[in-house]
């Protein structure tokens, strides 16, 4: 059983997260705040439910800002479909939140742009620390500040170990980007090039 509080520093664009996680007999669970600045200054506050296997339970999301704020609550039901239900409230040039629930049939996980923590899911599960892949996902991409949620395909792949950490190769199809992220043998994301590293 892991029982962590980690904290994220972002560069581009600046930004902190902090989450306490609980990770324990194939469940993940976790609460935290997250700080942004684009495309307007937000606060995130989220918390993440898997049941076995790291297989999303629930991610319940509010961001608020100067003069508005919107909650997500994104479900997994044991039938395997996906349901949404949003809030907004006041005014802010964004996008609305949630998103069509039928296109993420074979989904498995939430990911939670910008946070280092949802990449966790799969590699826990799949058992990438020590190798394997490349391994294909569809992901239900939940986009910040706004909260809309997005099909997202995306490719693991074990590449090596680093001192401490396993590095695996992160591809995502649909925003045609790559990185190498660094992983402790816990499976929490301590270094993910282009969105923030741990402290």
């Amino acid at each position: 059983m892991a029982r962590r509080s980690i904290v994220w520093v972002k560069e581009e664009p600046l930004g902190a997260e902090f989450a306490d996680v609980d990770i324990a007999r194939g469940r993940l669970t976790a609460a935290g705040i997250a700080i942004g600045s684009h495309p307007v200054g937000y606060r995130l506050d989220y918390k993440l439910e898997t049941r076995t296997r790291y297989v999303t339970s629930g991610l319940l999301v509010e961001a608020r800002g100067q003069g508005w704020r919107r909650k997500l609550d994104l479900r997994l039901l044991w039938s395997g479909k996906w349901t949404a239900r949003t809030s907004a409230r006041g005014h802010v040039d964004l996008p609305p939140p949630g998103g069509d629930m039928t296109l993420f049939g074979e989904a498995l996980d939430c990911d939670l742009a910008l946070s280092p923590l949802t990449n966790s899911m799969p590699v826990l599960r799949h058992s990438l620390l020590e190798g394997g892949g490349p391994l294909e996902f569809l992901m239900a991409w939940v986009s910040v500040p706004d909260l809309r949620v997005l099909p997202s395909r995306q490719r693991y792949s074990f590449l090596r170990r680093s001192g401490n950490l396993s590095i695996i190769r992160y591809e995502s199809s649909s925003r045609d980007f790559v990185a190498d992220l660094g992983f402790d043998q816990d499976g929490l994301c301590l270094s993910y090039p282009g969105i923030g590293r741990a402290v």
